[in-house]
């Protein structure tokens, strides 16, 4: 039966998607080889498809090249599209389609002219910049604009391969030139590639002077939207000579406050608060008042938007907010949040609440935020609550009724609402001391529902405070001493500090729940924090009692509204980077994004960290190599079979490789396997995975076993989202070969490299997430299928993380304190006792022996100090102490890279029981 008509329509490209044919690659290099330019053309289509779904289509590389000698532009831009995917892996063969390039770069055409010299700009091999020189240069100078639009972008593509070869030819100056050109979308593109070089060089080459700015405002009227941005990101670095410029600058960027596009009216923001500071002043203050009007509904406007939108619009808004508050004040009620706002809308919301909350509006805030408060979103709640006691530190004359409030709150019993109002009430008391200690007596009916240890610590620090206002405070204290080493420090440290203030201030009832907490403290904990708080309380106890009551008793600081936090110079500088990552994560660039260093070209033409693209990466000293897959783990169809190179050995200090370049036999670490995939989840197959170092390289195995489908398993496509450790697949096929039948399995390694572009950063305060949210792809049925697996960390421990002793002792030393973590691990096996053969097991994993001692006054006890390094170059060091006859070992584990600390920490206590 004949296929229906619309299968070979031209506009039904999705067809080219749908084939699964064994054997097809003979096919197309014949289908290429084809005189009919129809079949021609579907057999590149065909080409372009498998290379998208991650087939690895790079043999077939000359015979697309030879389909480039064509008139046909759709044809053409097909093979251009190909040579840009493979020309890293075959920079030999790249050079063989320098001559079309070169003849298309003078063809009649415009089109083919802009897409010759867009092409050889992304083809980014050393000897292909060489033949780009002059077709830039006359594109750069074309009739058309075209051709001079696509010349400028390729100029700042150009300078990040070779910046020296751009200002020996004079481009830079072209560019200038540019900006004087007819055409506003000309113009826009030579600011862009201008501002992108500055970037890159670290040097302002814009240069922006009286007539260039006249030629940008014109412009600014004529050009694209994303012209205009780049425009106005421009203007806004620009200062302006007088508080008169500014003005006439403002005035000609005001009505793009009324563009659709949002980044368009928050890169005009942008320029306008820059702008507004050069007017400060009695003279400009109407000026001032009139802009601060026109700025409130562009910004208001932009909550309508979708959800995406509105967050990052809150987050610029919070930093406008900070900087000049009477832009929204009378615009509160717009950032009250709607039922079906998203949480992380509704959570910015209410900080921007808290910062435009005032006398006049407290009541209306109030009412909303106590409606907030009765949410069945926990988190949310929570923040409401905080929100409210935030209220009351802001504004003296409103803590009354904000107490009210939160009164009110703790008689709904509801026991998240009652942790929330303690801890906030606590911040009040700091703020308004001996006004509203009335309400301690409610608190303190609410004791049983406390556990957890903010609300825990805050309560206690309630109680010693007010001990004398607190008829049972002692009985209290007690109660919570019962369970005092299983609290957390915190709690421990306000137990213990609480307990010294009931003391002195009655002494008589509470000496032995003192000398009993001083013990605890003192001798039982092994927190050096709540040690030494302990001695000091100690000693101060014992030799001056009074000085004892003047340091522990002593007036508190009161606390200040925190409303406005951010320092001013750091919120100056975020305010000039509105409309960028900056002004969302409320960083400095620099705190989370470098430009990477382009590398040189070896021998064979590859790139050492190099990467296509512009964007900016995360910095990372030891990424070597950049593996695929920026893509969403929901999108299979992003994966990309392109890199197929071999990784170089990489074996660690201490391994040689044999006169054949392989590594020789060593004891490598077994991965830790668990189930992650049921077959029922996943067509029949049931997977297994683990994580382990071989050889220096990060490995995912995979055991992969046919339970119950019925086509074996031969091919599967394998993505990682984006995770706290940056890794990716080097590449992103498994092939089983043979394939595996129902009731056969098969074990499988993926190596794993380290690309910036896939790491996300943990949140400020919080450990880095252990999970790795996998996509699996069975490349013969199509099934997708996905699961989360714990990394193992010491896989990522490097050969040379031993420290020299005095190095140790020095890092050791110099990290704070606070950057400790501490554990105590249990039931282990005999072997883990013993120091010689943990040393042994630990150095299998790169974890080093650096020292061991006996502990002093401890007989039996003995410390032993470990180092690590990370392959990205972060360095732990670990201090065990083990005590004869005793299976458990503590742990203390010390780092600048804290976030991390966590999960070194596990992957230590982990080793140790196993």
């Amino acid at each position: 039966m004949a296929p229906p008509a619309t299968a070979s329509a031209g506009g039904s490209d999705s067809r080219f998607f749908n084939t699964s044919k064994k054997g097809e690659m003979h096919e197309l290099r014949m289908e290429l080889h084809s005189t009919d330019r129809t079949v021609k053309v579907d057999a590149v289509k065909k080409v372009i498809a498998s290379m998208t779904v991650g087939k690895d289509v790079s043999m077939l590389f000359t015979d697309v090249l030879n389909c480039a000698q064509t008139a046909n532009i759709e044809l053409k831009k097909l093979v251009y599209l190909y040579l840009i995917n493979y020309a890293k892996s075959q920079p030999e063969l790249t050079l063989l389609a320098v001559n079309t390039f070169v003849k298309d770069a003078n063809d009649p055409n415009p089109l083919i002219r802009a897409l010759a010299v867009r092409t050889m700009g992304c083809i980014r091999v050393d000897r292909i910049t060489e033949y780009l020189c002059e077709p830039l240069g006359r594109a750069l100078r074309d009739e058309d604009p075209y051709v001079r639009k696509t010349a400028a972008v390729c100029t700042a593509k150009l300078y990040d391969i070779a910046p020296e070869l751009v200002k020996e030819r004079g481009f830079i100056e072209t560019l200038h030139d540019l900006i004087s050109d007819s055409n506003p979308s000309v113009v826009a593109n030579g600011v862009a590639a201008l501002s992108e070089i500055s970037e890159t060089s670290g040097r302002d080459v814009m240069k922006i002077s009286a007539s260039v700015l006249q030629k940008l405002l014109a412009a600014l009227n004529e050009c694209t939207e994303w012209g205009q941005v780049f425009i106005l990101d421009s203007l806004a670095k620009y200062t302006p000579a007088d508080a008169r410029e500014a003005e006439g600058i403002i005035e000609r960027v005001t009505p793009r406050l009324q563009h659709a596009n949002s980044a368009v009216v928050m890169s005009a923001v942008k320029v306008i608060l820059s702008y507004m500071d050069v007017m400060s002043g009695g003279a400009h203050a109407d000026s001032i008042r009139a802009l601060t009007r026109k700025l409130a509904p562009p910004l208001v406007t932009l909550l309508n938007s979708e959800p995406e939108i509105q967050y990052v619009a809150l987050r610029n808004i919070n930093l406008i907010v900070q900087k000049r508050p009477n832009i929204l004040e009378n615009e509160i009620k717009v950032f009250f949040c709607k039922y079906n706002d998203p949480i992380y809308v509704k959570m910015e919301k209410l900080e921007i609440i808290i910062k435009l909350v005032s006398e006049k509006n407290i009541d209306q805030v109030l009412l909303e935020l106590k409606e907030y408060a009765t949410e069945v979103d926990v988190d949310f709640v929570r923040k409401s609550v905080s929100a409210i006691g935030r209220c009351a530190v802001k504004l003296e004359r409103a803590a009354e009724r904000c107490i009210g409030v939160l009164l009110e709150l703790i008689q709904t019993k509801v026991n998240y609402v009652v942790q929330e109002s303690v801890i906030v009430i606590k911040d009040i008391f700091r703020r308004y001391p001996n006004r509203y200690e009335s309400i301690i007596a409610t608190l303190c009916d609410n004791l049983d529902t406390l556990d957890e240890p903010q609300a825990k610590a805050s309560m206690i620090w309630i109680i010693g405070e007010y001990a004398e206002r607190i008829d049972n405070a002692d009985e209290l204290l007690d109660a919570f001493l019962e369970t005092f080493e299983e609290e957390d420090p915190a709690v421990q440290l306000q137990l213990l500090t609480a307990t010294v203030k009931c003391f002195l201030k009655n002494p008589e009832e509470t000496q032995d729940m003192v000398q009993r907490v001083l013990d605890l403290a003192t001798e039982e904990s092994d927190n050096p924090d709540l040690r030494d708080r302990g001695f000091i309380y100690w000693r101060l106890l014992s030799t001056d009692p009074e000085a004892a009551k003047l340091v522990v008793l002593g007036d508190k600081p009161i606390i200040e509204d925190d409303t406005f936090r951010l320092e001013p110079n750091l919120l100056n500088l975020l305010v000039g980077q509105i409309a960028t990552l900056s002004s969302i994560y409320h960083k400095p660039p620099e705190a989370f994004v470098v430009r990477a260093k382009r590398g040189t070209m070896d021998s064979d033409g590859m790139g050492v960290g190099d990467d296509e693209g512009d964007e900016e990466e995360y910095e990372d000293e030891n990424d070597v190599h950049r593996g695929g897959g920026g893509d969403d783990l929901l999108d299979m169809g992003g994966l990309s079979m392109s890199d197929n190179a071999a990784p170089a050995n990489n074996y660690g200090s201490g391994l040689e490789a044999d006169m054949f370049g392989a590594a020789p036999a060593a004891n490598e670490p077994e991965a830790r396997m668990s189930k992650v995939c049921a077959p029922e989840k996943s067509g029949g197959i049931e997977l297994w995975a683990g994580f382990r170092q071989v050889n220096g390289a990060v490995k995912l195995e995979v055991d992969v076993r046919n339970i119950s489908s019925n086509v074996p398993v031969s091919t599967l496509a394998v993505q990682l989202n984006k995770n706290s450790f940056g890794l990716s697949p080097a590449t992103q096929q498994i092939i089983c070969n043979p394939p595996i039948p129902v009731g056969g399995s098969g074990k499988h390694s993926v190596e794993l490299v380290i690309n910036p572009a896939m790491l996300t950063q943990a949140p400020a305060g919080q450990p880095a997430s252990p999970q790795i949210q996998v996509a699996i792809k069975n490349m013969t049925t199509g099934l997708v299928f996905y699961f989360a697996v714990n990394f193992a960390f010491e896989a990522l421990f490097s050969p040379d993380g031993a420290l020299e002793r005095s190095t140790f002792i020095e890092s050791w030393k110099s990290i704070d304190d606070k950057k400790e973590l501490y554990g105590t691990v249990s039931d282990l096996p005999p072997e883990s006792t013993d120091i010689d053969k943990v040393a042994e097991k630990f150095k299998a994993h790169h974890i080093f022996l650096i020292a061991r001692r006996p502990v002093p006054n401890a007989e039996g006890q003995e410390v032993a100090y470990f180092s690590m390094r990370t392959t990205t170059g972060m360095v732990f060091m670990a201090e065990l102490t083990f005590k004869n006859g005793v299976n458990a070992a503590k742990v203390c584990l010390k780092t600048e890279q804290i976030a991390y600390g966590v999960q070194a920490k596990i992957a230590l206590e982990t080793l140790l029981q196993s």
